[in-house]
């Protein structure tokens, strides 16, 4: 089809109009009407569509797929749980004396999400900081080079701030986005450098230590020696919560609601206060008199393994480090020779010496090697093997086994513990068996943390290890604690405890009840390790003989005290300088036993020359407290 154009020519007044009509054909037609082409229009059809689909699946992607994370991410950037630390629970001892209390404290803490992005923004508020605070850069440089920027999470800045910085923080709080005041506690240890080694310290966690504690936050507190981490869960409350709404700097700006926190348990001890302060002074008494340094004492309750005293010399101030002990202090504490953050009482490994040979002298009376009436003679204080001489501390006659026991005479438990003569004695591996029973080269289950196990060989042990047969020499070492023998205070005093008692092996507790936020108390069951191992009537001899360590032996300074006593003395050498630790072991009163106490002074030289005096002074006090609380009790 053809169009044609037609042109008339007309005049209107002056003008001339040309009335055309052009000829074109449809396509040309449909041209001007739809001037893209089909496949263009797809193109655009379909991009669009594909655009439409994109936006979509990213909807879809945003709202449904990760959109509860995107929401929670939301509402924690406007809805924060503020913590609300959990008071922890408090220490007494026995009667009921408060031993630690819980000082309210402040500290700032670092929101990381609530930091300025701009880095000069952030460059002057940690110039701030350190104006503030007086924190240096390797301080600042270790929190904030570490943190998680996105973070909700406080992250302590620092501890314990004073009244005056905390004034001066609030002051140009504005000035500090990120940061804010964090109310805490921190332990006061009443009398600590007495209870450090019984309380010892919590302190803020480490990060070290959140790999085994998930749960806990970088603000809390943990125990690091002591009932503080042995206890750590009973102590340890739960934290409540603020629910607030804060702004874009972390302001809060709304209080929305609060779940108050639950105390932790109080801990009521087995420890009586007042002795383990009497223990104290004596013991550092006699160091100072004698110019040494080093001791460790423990007095328990033979009738259930209750520990009433417990005692390390040196000691040190866990104050310090409840209030964040300072780098000087803490490098004085580790590289002081003495180790006084090292406690002697459960975890020094000692040789025993003669404190053993009660244990020894029932192993030779239940295997039948003596009798209680079988007489060894002194030997002049030499017993000769071969080429090999073996010394007595001094020359003894003949003697039973109460008088061996007694004196101290080491020829007779060189007899019995190797055999000579007519004797076969026990042997190594017998003499095994009965310290083992007794408790010794394990473990005692003590409650508090990081015991040591001690050690009592056998002959496979040194062929093993040294590559060496076992002489008889080393049964006779081992008869009076010498040798390969060590063992810790807490192992002597609990064994000689199962004498006084008849037979039963106790757990030693620090703690005796745990008392609820409620007020509900719960005792500590009492824990036996075995009982009626060994004939009574073999304890009884044995008993006997410590009994005569007082009235005829070596520690007859005892017999002026106003309640019968029973004991054993020794002494053990060390090292190479000749020098020997002391010990004195005893119980009291002798017919109903309700106190073992076991003293040790490090580097004294004679037979129980500085541990009996000690001992002597304790009963004294213990005894003439409880003579003086019953006639007041009976007026």
């Amino acid at each position: 089809m053809r169009l044609f154009v037609r042109k008339n020519t007309y005049k209107n007044g002056s003008m001339e109009i040309d009335d055309a009509v052009l000829t074109i054909t449809e396509r040309d037609a449909a041209r001007i009407e739809w001037p893209l082409t089909r496949s263009v229009a797809r193109f655009f059809f379909f991009g669009m569509l594909a655009s439409f689909m994109v936006l979509g699946f990213r909807l879809v992607y945003l709202n449904v797929i990760k959109g509860q994370q995107y929401q929670e991410a939301a509402e924690r950037n406007s809805l924060r749980q503020i913590v609300m630390p959990a008071p922890r629970g408090i220490i007494y001892d026995r009667f009921g004396k408060r031993l630690v209390t819980n000082v309210p404290s402040m500290d700032i803490v670092v929101t990381p999400a609530d930091l300025p992005e701009d880095q000069g923004a952030l460059d002057e508020e940690k110039r701030l900081i350190r104006t503030l605070l007086s924190i240096n850069d390797d301080d600042m440089a270790a929190i904030f080079d570490k943190i998680d920027r996105h973070s909700i999470v406080p992250v302590p800045l620092k501890e314990r701030v004073t009244q005056n910085e905390m004034l001066l923080f609030l002051s140009q709080s504005k000035e500090l986005p990120g940061l804010s005041l964090y109310k805490t506690t921190h332990r006061n240890y009443a009398d600590s450098l007495i209870f450090s080694h019984v309380l010892g310290y919590e302190g803020k966690i480490r990060k070290d230590e959140l790999l085994s504690h998930p749960d806990y936050l970088l603000t809390d507190s943990i125990g690091k020696q002591g009932v503080e981490k042995g206890y750590e869960d009973t102590l340890r409350g739960t934290h409540g919560f603020r629910q607030v709404e804060v702004d874009a700097l972390g302001q809060v700006q709304k209080e929305l609601g609060t779940i108050n926190p639950k105390p932790g348990n109080d801990i009521i001890l087995n420890i009586d206060a007042d002795l383990q302060k009497k223990v104290f002074d004596a013991l550092q008494a006699i160091l100072e008199k004698n110019g040494l340094e080093r001791a460790a004492a423990i007095a328990l309750d033979p009738r259930d393994g209750a520990v009433r005293a417990l005692v390390s010399l040196p000691s040190f101030d866990n104050n310090l480090f409840a209030e964040g002990i300072s780098a000087v202090d803490y490098q004085k504490l580790m590289t002081d020779p003495s180790q006084p953050l090292f406690d002697r009482a459960v975890s020094g490994e000692y040789p025993p010496g003669s404190t053993i040979k009660p244990v020894i002298a029932a192993a030779a009376l239940a295997e039948g090697v003596i009798t209680p009436s079988t007489i060894i003679n002194g030997m002049g204080g030499v017993l000769r093997i071969g080429q090999a001489s073996f010394h007595d501390w001094t020359t003894h006659g003949p003697s039973d086994v109460r008088a061996a026991i007694a004196e101290s005479n080491d020829i007779f438990f060189y007899t019995v513990g190797g055999g000579y003569g007519n004797i076969a004695g026990l042997g190594m591996d017998r003499m095994k068996k009965y310290d083992n029973l007794f408790g010794y080269g394990d473990k005692t289950g003590i409650d508090l943390p990081s015991e040591a196990d001690g050690f009592i060989p056998d002959t496979a042990w040194k062929k093993e290890k040294l590559g060496e047969r076992w002489y008889v020499g080393d049964d006779y070492h081992a008869s009076i604690g010498q040798g390969f023998v060590t063992a810790t205070p807490l192992q002597i005093v609990n064994a000689v405890a199962a004498i006084a008692n008849g037979g039963t092996l106790y757990v030693p507790h620090i703690v005796g009840q745990i008392r609820s936020a409620d007020g509900k108390v719960s005792p500590i069951p009492v824990q036996v390790i075995r009982k009626d191992f060994i004939d009574s009537g073999i304890l009884e001899v044995v008993r006997e003989g410590m009994r005569q360590t007082v009235t005829s032996g070596t520690a007859q300074s005892l017999k002026t005290l106003s309640i019968e006593t029973a004991g054993k003395t020794g002494t053990a050498q060390f090292g190479s300088d000749g020098k020997t630790h002391g010990w004195f072991v005893s119980f009291a009163p002798y017919e109903h036993p309700e106190l073992a106490l076991i003293v040790l002074v490090e580097g004294q030289g004679s037979e129980g020359y500085n541990t009996v005096p000690v001992a002597k002074e304790v009963y004294e006090w213990y005894f003439s407290r409880e003579t003086n609380s019953e006639q007041e009790d009976e007026k």
